[in-house]
């Protein structure tokens, strides 16, 4: 048990982003409605396929993976997230690259200070503060959960 609970927390870290802070200051970005709806619908639908259950958020994290990382997605082991974006910290993040990347993904990113719960059947068994990248698209919004070796 002890192993299986590291291994989702380890997951937990990486899809939040938690590697390595976020450098700069935090600002509000000039968006669209139309773009600030997209991200926002983003987070609406992560939390709504987790209040659903394991296997429907773990289908929507792989459909919603940048197009040009969707085989590089962790696997929550049952496990769901709750991801709280703290909106005022919303910005552009035009020199970031995906972990083992050298070079910017396409689309525009944004990054967000998030609060991410980990929940095992709704008891949340961690939370961590961190930083996610979410980039628009082809008029769609992408996030990135990329596991280490995935």
């Amino acid at each position: 048990m002890a192993d299986r609970r590291l291994g989702v927390l380890a997951a937990l870290a990486l899809v939040a982003g938690c590697g390595a802070p976020v450098q700069g200051t935090a600002r509000p970005v000039e968006l669209t409605d139309g773009d600030r709806s997209m991200i926002k619908a983003f987070y609406d639908d992560l939390n709504k396929a987790g209040d659903e259950g394991s296997s429907s958020q773990q289908d929507l994290i792989k459909d919603t993976q940048h197009p040009d990382f969707r085989a590089k997605t962790c696997d929550l082991k049952g496990a769901t997230l709750k991801i709280e974006p703290t909106w005022s910290t919303l910005r552009m993040d035009a020199d970031w690259a995906p972990p083992g990347q050298k070079e910017h993904p396409r689309g525009v990113v944004y990054v967000v200070a998030v609060t991410v719960s980990l929940r095992q059947e709704k008891t949340v068994i961690g939370s961590q503060i961190g930083s996610q990248h979410v980039v628009l698209l082809d008029g769609k919004a992408y996030g990135f959960a990329p596991c280490a070796g995935g």
